[in-house]
């Protein structure tokens, strides 16, 4: 995301690059390494001096955008940029990290941007909901395969329903679109009824939340905002080793959102379950397993 909601994008367009801001007015090279906490360390307490009115949660993801735009990007890797008319532009890193005083995002890499823009209208469901983040990055690495497809121009063949209220289970289209499901009907869930999708200055950033070992599927926080929950999906039976997985998601989110009288939770959904899983949260404090089922039913 160019600037907030892509003010920024023509200057992008026009001079091959992409680029991040957030007043920070010097060179970040001596910061800029493998590991995200210590260019955080050193930059959260800058950006909330500059901007007082800013959380410790949005000072966070502030740094976590540079680090990722400036860092974790390589040269070869693909980005899309929305215009703020609903295209999307991509390009292909084509540089490191530069930094060029005095101007819009000054923290850059260079971008050959391909000529044609690839529609939001074009894109399956659940690609346009993970593009449509409000964040200035997200991770859209599991829909490669229909970003490949969108480049080379194949028609996608897409489920549309026009159904506003709450959808039918059958939708999941064999289980495919589980997360998106669940956020879009999240008030009408058991989680739902104490939890709100976590958001930032009224705008939802809760789904794919980044963190440094991965994006987090769904964060939420208490309506009493005394706890963080993590919810962790599997779109099918769930093996042992997610426990591991959801705990790191819920050690960053201890060490890096909550503040000291809040707590963290965690919950696992998916299809099915074993011996294995039973045992690993039987012993483990603060994580709950759920089930979902998926109905299919023909009436004449």
């Amino acid at each position: 995301m160019p600037g907030p909601k892509s003010i920024h994008f023509n200057n992008c367009i026009e001079g091959g690059f992409i680029g991040v801001d957030f007043d920070l007015n010097e060179d970040l090279s001596p910061y800029l390494n493998e590991d995200p906490n210590i260019f955080k360390e050193k930059y959260r307490p800058v950006f909330q001096e500059k901007r007082p009115d800013k959380s410790k949660v949005a000072a966070g993801l502030a740094c976590g955008a540079i680090w990722t735009v400036c860092y974790k990007l390589k040269k070869g890797d693909v980005v899309l940029c929305p215009d703020g008319t609903g295209d999307y532009y991509i390009g292909e890193i084509d540089s490191n990290y530069f930094y060029i005083n005095d101007k819009v995002l000054p923290h850059r890499r260079k971008v050959l941007w391909r000529k044609t823009p690839v529609r939001r209208s074009d894109m399956s469901q659940p690609l346009q909901y993970s593009s449509g983040s409000v964040l200035t990055t997200c991770d859209l690495t599991k829909y490669k395969e229909e970003i490949d497809e969108l480049i080379k121009g194949e028609e996608k063949n897409v489920i549309i329903s026009n159904d506003t209220s709450i959808q039918n289970a059958s939708e999941f289209a064999l289980e495919r679109h589980l997360e998106d499901f669940l956020v879009k009907n999240w008030g009408k869930t058991i989680l739902g009824q104490k939890y709100d999708i976590y958001s930032i200055d009224g705008e939802i950033v809760g789904q794919q939340f980044p963190s440094d070992t991965g994006p987090i599927d769904i964060l939420a926080l208490s309506k009493d905002k005394k706890t963080f929950l993590v919810v962790e999906l599997k779109k099918g039976r769930v093996s042992d080793n997610v426990v591991g997985q959801i705990q790191r998601y819920m050690g960053f989110v201890k060490q890096d959102l909550a503040e000291i009288e809040q707590e963290v939770k965690g919950v696992i959904i998916g299809f099915d379950d074993d011996i294995r899983i039973q045992r690993a949260l039987s012993v483990t404090q603060n994580i709950e397993f759920y089930k979902y089922r998926v109905d299919f039913n023909l009436y004449q």
